[in-house]
């Protein structure tokens, strides 16, 4: 990845006067805040392959002139023109940064005082005549804001960096946390090496012991004199979470009526039919965020003047005037984007798994292939079952494997081999009617069962019905799953008469039964249906369904009884059929339109309390350097949500991140799916259907012992005991 920093300046006070001036190498990351700057982003893949992945954010500093953030603007319409029309454009407000403007700068953003009327100089390498004190904050990406230099800035929650040219002492406050002290010495490292050529010392003390540091405490006392009082309170941080984020979605777009005009069009769930190519959009996230969606066809007025309308259309609303904007071409949209849609189809893109055949050793040796199609391997492993009795487990007969009652739950521990090391996967399978008191034991026994062998299975909890890929690969395309009852010993179900089953699948990965009412009205055209009666077992093969779908039907209706099969053929039906039915009615017969994958990208989420406020803050480009042992992380794959457990994460994050995970498919704007299975994964026993999600995952990083122990410090966790010299 690479980017490219310019600042627009103010040279002769006149505006047309304005021009983009190149900021040096060594000077990116930091930012004046009496100008506006335009950071170029430009992906190497985009010098690969035919992709559209180009950024231009215009930042803007709090004391930056309306002329100067008009230029911005008109520069930033002018570069995207030269670039084609591809890049998505942002809009940054200081101390509002998007988190993917924040993931460029991966040391922290440094905020200056003053800009190009003050006369500043861009930052020169070896210069030590500096005095400042920068108070940091953030702990993903940080940033750091010049403030007096004096002990009435200070306070105990946060880090601040007293900068004196040859020395830099970090005094880290009281009820600071591990991951802002490790983010700051990587700032302080960061200025050393790229302002002083690597030849400035580095200190750290800490705000609870100063007198263990009184070399360090005699150095900050001479500049800024002996401290009188407490130290301030902490100071609470502005993140918001993901609630503000994706509240009140409405949808507007340009219309022409005697001028150009914004009208509503729909509100949430959107779906992508609603954009047309020849106009533009308008997507308010409830005054969070404006996106703009530039049709390919809209007109070059519209599509020219789509940034600064976002801006009229924050104004027009009463909007923060810090609200992020973001604008993108027909083709080229943000993650973000697609994310507030039901479903979002690409050109060209593949349907379905297909006739996949999987090979163990690729999934192993393509760990992106694993995570894109859900499987860890080829399903082949060892199997245990056990159902919910009595509050107790009851392990069952693999005679009876893959036949799964609504009125149960049950545990399916999978087991299978990576590296020559064996590895866990923990379903938990909740009947539709099951009792909540056997919902809750599931879930009991489960823990149980996760101690039993040290902490080390993935953790899948699926509804019934919203089984994963994966899970049914494990029954070889002979899964039945019963509408109601049990399948306890000794229980007799009541007698529904005829049974109804709908059989999905066009092999062995991916096939399941479900049964459904033993009605008419429960066909559908485009299936495969099982009748089953007191004498014989009616396969009913509706018009639309394939030949793989009949085969794999028949397997099916021979677990499901040993009684005669009778093949039946849509609009041949006998009178026998019916009448098992009640009756024939109309049922469904629209043209099969078979789902197709959502292309949805992955977003990471960091969820935490360290702040004291439990919140869930997106990570930008995710890399497995994001996922943070203090916290717990939930990456959202569309299809489903993982939940990653950090060594050091405290119960309640573990706690309120499930529960999170659950109000975050509930409140989603694209009207997600509440049964969307979440997967716990802990630290250090990551299945590739997670790992593969990343680029370059280093399964070694975190070094996993039979103990349990899944983690090795950091180097960087000792420099925060002593002074750091090159």
């Amino acid at each position: 990845m690479g980017y490219t920093a310019v600042s627009t300046g103010l040279y002769s006070g006149l505006h047309w006067n304005m021009k983009m001036v190149p900021v040096p190498d060594q000077a990116f990351g930091n930012f004046f805040e009496g100008d506006c700057y335009i950071v170029l982003y430009v992906s190497i893949a985009t010098f690969q392959a035919s992709s559209n992945s180009m950024d231009i954010h215009y930042w803007i500093g709090n004391s930056s002139s309306q002329d100067e953030q008009g230029a911005a603007a008109i520069l930033v319409t002018q570069l995207d023109e030269f670039l084609g029309g591809s890049p998505v454009q942002h809009r940054e407000v200081q101390a509002a940064e998007s988190s993917k403007f924040r993931s460029y700068f991966r040391n922290g953003l440094i905020y200056k005082k003053g800009g190009v009327e003050s006369g500043f100089r861009h930052v020169e390498s070896n210069v030590y005549n500096i005095l400042r004190l920068l108070h940091i904050k953030g702990r993903k990406h940080v940033t750091a804001t010049e403030v007096e230099v004096s002990w009435s800035s200070f306070n105990s929650g946060d880090v601040f960096l007293l900068d004196m040219g040859k020395v830099i002492v970090q005094w880290n406050g009281p009820q600071s946390n591990r991951s802002e002290k490790l983010k700051a010495v990587l700032l302080a490292q960061d200025i050393r090496d790229r302002e002083r050529g690597g030849r400035a010392q580095i200190g750290v003390v800490e705000g609870g012991d100063e007198e263990d540091s009184p070399e360090l405490m005699k150095i900050m006392r001479a500049v800024l004199g002996q401290r009188s009082g407490k130290l301030k309170e902490a100071e609470p941080d502005d993140t918001p979470d993901y609630h503000q984020q994706t509240a009140n979605i409405k949808l507007y777009k340009y219309e022409k009526i005697g001028k150009l005009v914004v009208q509503e069009v729909a509100m949430q769930p959107l779906t992508q039919d609603l954009l047309h190519s020849t106009d533009c959009y308008i997507v308010d996230q409830g005054g969070s965020s404006v996106l703009v969606w530039k049709g390919k066809e809209a007109s070059v007025e519209e599509r020219r003047s789509a940034l600064g309308r976002a801006v009229g259309f924050i104004k027009a609303k009463n909007y923060a005037s810090s609200t992020n904007v973001e604008v993108m071409a027909e083709g080229g949209e943000s993650a973000m984007f697609k994310h507030l849609f039901i479903s979002w189809t690409e050109k060209g893109q593949t349907k379905g798994l297909g006739n996949v055949k999987f090979d163990v050793m690729e999934l192993h040796a393509r760990p992106e292939l694993a995570a894109q199609q859900r499987m860890v391997d080829d399903a082949s492993g060892q199997v245990q079952i056990w159902r919910i009795e009595d509050l107790e487990l009851r392990e069952l007969h693999p005679s009876s494997f893959g036949q799964f009652y609504g009125g149960d739950c049950y545990l399916v521990l999978y087991t299978y081999k990576r590296a020559n090391k064996l590895q866990y996967i923990l379903y938990m399978w909740q009947g539709r009617h099951a009792t909540q008191d056997e919902i809750t034991s599931c879930a009991y026994q489960a823990v149980a069962m996760d101690n039993k062998y040290s902490g080390v299975p993935v953790q899948v909890r699926v509804v019934m019905g919203k089984e994963p890929r994966h899970f049914l690969a494990i029954f070889k395309g002979k899964l039945i799953i019963f509408e109601g009852g049990t399948g306890r010993a000794g229980v007799t179900n009541p007698s529904p008469g005829a049974r109804l089953f709908q059989v999905r699948g066009t092999h062995e990965m991916n096939t399941r039964a479900t049964e459904v009412p033993a009605r008419s009205s429960s066909l559908n055209t485009n299936d495969v249906f099982l009748l089953k009666t007191d004498h014989t077992i009616y396969l009913w093969y509706g018009k639309g369904c394939s030949g793989d779908e009949r085969e794999m039907a028949k397997a099916v209706a021979d677990v499901l009884s040993r009684q005669d099969k009778q093949v039946v053929m849509e609009g041949q039906e006998p009178a026998e059929f019916w009448v098992a039915l009640g009756g024939k009615a109309p049922y469904a017969c629209d043209k099969r339109l078979q789902k197709e994958e959502t292309p949805h990208s992955p977003r990471l989420f960091e969820c935490s309390n360290q702040t004291g406020r439990f919140r869930m803050t997106e990570v930008e480009d995710l890399t497995q350097e994001d996922l943070d042992q203090d916290d717990v992380m939930l990456l959202d794959t569309w299809e489903e949500i993982f939940l990653w457990i950090g060594r050091s994460a405290n119960e309640y994050e573990t706690k309120e991140a499930c529960n999170s995970a659950l109000e975050y498919l509930r409140t989603h704007p694209a009207g997600r799916d509440p049964d969307t299975p979440i997967i716990s994964v802990k630290q250090g026993y990551e299945p590739l259907t997670f790992t593969g999600w990343f680029n370059a995952w280093d399964p070694h990083k975190w070094s996993v012992s039979r103990a349990g122990i899944p983690y090795q410090p950091s180097p960087l966790e000792g420099k925060l005991d002593a002074l750091i010299e090159m």
